[in-house]
């Protein structure tokens, strides 16, 4: 039943329709769920849509066709229960970093000191709990983007979207988030919906890996990943590891041929 999932996308669809009147289907009959603590990853090629599903599903905007729920509920009725990181930190550099991390739940009037405390734990836990009082300005790109992490994770969500968050960053650092977004991942048991190019990356964090193709986008596999947790260095040179990363590699791309 749909109350078992943390989300539920059922035959949804978004179209657009442009200044001249001329519509634009973007994503069609994308159907898939995600159980409470699932890590699902989602690739395909640019364009396929990815963006728009993850800006469709936090609520930002709504779907043209179908319906999303949460736990069984209208969308409309779930957005506490989500939050959502970006490729760019976006950190409003005249507060601090601590003050940029509790900023969801001054605009929920809820911050306390309660709150506080929780937030210095999740920058604790990232490594920058020593950086409370600094700015996003004396931060490197990776820190940023951990401070953005906790901003979202400071209103405790039961799904946490992530669009693309490490693609900004150079290799080293972006390996490194790996590592700790798979930690926080299991520190906290929320589920993750994370969109990515990379495939080593989509195969090594997840679950399942969700692969969207096509125009308008429609999921074209849904491939389950049995390696084993916490996983480490060594799992990206295993065979299994090769193997689902060329049967992933394999549907990039791919079209179901519907119109």
């Amino acid at each position: 039943m749909s109350h078992e999932y943390a989300i539920s996308v059922n035959d949804v669809g978004k179209t657009f329709r442009s200044r001249d009147g001329q519509h634009n289907t973007v994503l069609r009959g994308m159907d898939f769920r995600v159980r409470p603590g699932e890590f699902v990853s989602i690739v395909g090629q640019s364009g396929s849509g990815k963006t728009t599903l993850l800006k469709t599903i936090s609520g930002l905007q709504d779907p043209t066709e179908g319906e999303i729920l949460v736990k069984g509920r209208p969308i409309k009725e779930g957005l506490e229960d989500i939050a959502m990181v970006f490729q760019s930190p976006v950190l409003l550099p005249w507060r601090n970093n601590l003050d940029n991390v509790l900023l969801p739940l001054e605009f929920r009037g809820t911050r306390d000191r309660a709150a506080e405390d929780y937030a210095r734990e999740l920058l604790e836990m990232v490594g920058l709990g020593d950086r409370a009082t600094r700015y996003s300005y004396e931060l490197s790109g990776g820190m940023q983007q951990r401070v953005a992490i906790c901003r979202a994770l400071v209103s405790r969500p039961e799904l946490l979207l992530m669009d693309e968050p490490f693609g900004a960053l150079d290799a080293m650092t972006r390996d490194s988030m790996n590592f700790e977004i798979q930690r926080i991942w299991r520190n906290t048991g929320c589920s993750v919906l994370f969109v990515t190019h990379s495939i080593p990356e989509a195969v090594w964090l997840a679950d399942r890996v969700v692969v969207v193709g096509g125009k308008p986008g429609r999921i074209v596999a849904d491939v389950g990943v049995d390696l084993p947790r916490p996983r480490g260095k060594e799992h990206r040179f295993s065979p299994d590891f090769s193997e689902y990363a060329t049967e992933i590699e394999s549907h990039i791309g791919v079209t179901t041929g519907i119109s």
